[in-house]
């Protein structure tokens, strides 16, 4: 038995010595070392040993056992070693090669201008306020003194999904929403900005769906002269300190009276130039005050409440803050046009 032990002890040896790999090795330790190997079976005869002689033979099993695991943890470690400085030469990093250069993204020109006015109004004491895009017509049009036949419903040629749904043709409905939710009690100061939708041809300045900012203010003792300031404050800092503003009448159904807004052209000071079509002004936006109807269709009443609106497109104001041509270039994606608008600037 004792003769038995050590043939084994030298056998294992020599295997973990000639072992090639991990997986080699581990088959070598279970085959000496498991419950089912030569060692084990050798010491199953024990009990045919005298007293004297199984502390012997067991001294001598225990260290057979110690030699074989200590040789395999030896031999476990070297290989691994070895494998990992063999994944290290193989996945080897040349740090001397130029990094790669992380591209940053900028805001879009379309996102600046709608963020700025939208700080430049909270600033004012606004909140914002927002609505479905898919819109009913009552709250598109009949809320807001447009009922079914009227003529200045083809002012705004819609996009119908039915009958009495839409998609909505600019953020106004937002509005007859919000004064609905005030059950006939101001104030109400809100803008709204927002997706809507006409049924227009695309070309350089015009688009079936476009952005659109409308203004709101309700209480009591709102004059036109509250409109006009409002408008001046914000064209002196959107276009700088000395633009200059002129209200012109015009018509929209939801106002009385309206007007639309001009400021002077920055380009050629008033003078006229190609860009204003040599009259000194450009057209920004439409404004009025909230027509009495639109109000008593909310619940106001009429004889206290009165209130101003005004509605502007971010797209055209980008367009002359950054002199943009084309109004597709907002939604081409062309990497070439929004890296010109940098995030420092």
């Amino acid at each position: 038995m004792q003769e038995r032990l050590k043939e084994l002890q030298a056998e294992a040896l020599a295997k973990v010595e000639k072992a090639s790999d991990l997986k080699e090795l581990n088959e070598i330790r279970v085959a000496y070392l498991g419950k089912k190997g030569p060692i084990t079976e050798v010491l199953k005869g024990m009990g045919k040993l005298s007293a004297e002689e199984r502390p012997v033979m067991g001294a001598l099993a225990n260290e057979v056992r110690d030699s074989i695991s200590s040789a395999i943890e030896s031999k476990h470690k070297h290989l691994e070693e070895a494998a990992i400085q063999q994944k290290l030469a193989s996945e080897s990093i040349d740090v001397t090669l130029p990094g790669r250069p992380v591209k940053i993204g900028n805001h879009h020109p379309l996102t600046r201008i709608i963020e700025e006015i939208e700080d430049l109004f909270i600033g004012m004491g606004y909140a914002i306020a927002e609505g479905p895009e898919v819109e009913k017509d009552y709250y598109n049009f009949e809320a807001l003194n447009l009922p079914k036949g009227h003529p200045a419903r083809d002012m705004q040629d819609s996009f119908y999904i039915t009958e009495e749904i839409l998609l909505r043709t600019h953020t106004s409905p937002v509005q007859a929403r919000t004064m609905e939710k005030h059950q006939g009690k101001g104030p109400v100061k809100i803008i709204c900005p927002g997706k809507v939708y006409r049924r227009d041809n695309d070309d350089a300045t015009h688009s079936h769906q476009f952005m659109q900012i409308e203004g709101l203010v309700v209480d009591e003792n709102i004059r036109m002269s509250d409109l006009k300031g409002t408008l001046e404050v914000f064209a002196k800092k959107m276009f700088g300190e000395d633009r200059e503003i002129r209200l012109r009448p015009s018509f929209f159904p939801f106002t009385e009276p309206s007007v639309e807004m001009d400021i002077s052209c920055k380009i050629c000071g008033g003078n006229g130039c190609s860009v204003c079509k040599g009259t000194g002004w450009i057209e920004i936006l439409g404004a009025g005050m909230v027509h009495p109807n639109v109000l008593e269709m909310a619940g106001f009443d009429s004889k206290k409440y009165t209130g101003f609106a005004f509605g502007m497109g971010p797209e055209r104001i980008a367009m002359l803050k950054y002199g943009i041509d084309d109004i597709r270039h907002f939604y081409t994606n062309d990497i070439r046009f929004l890296k010109q608008f940098s995030v420092t600037e």
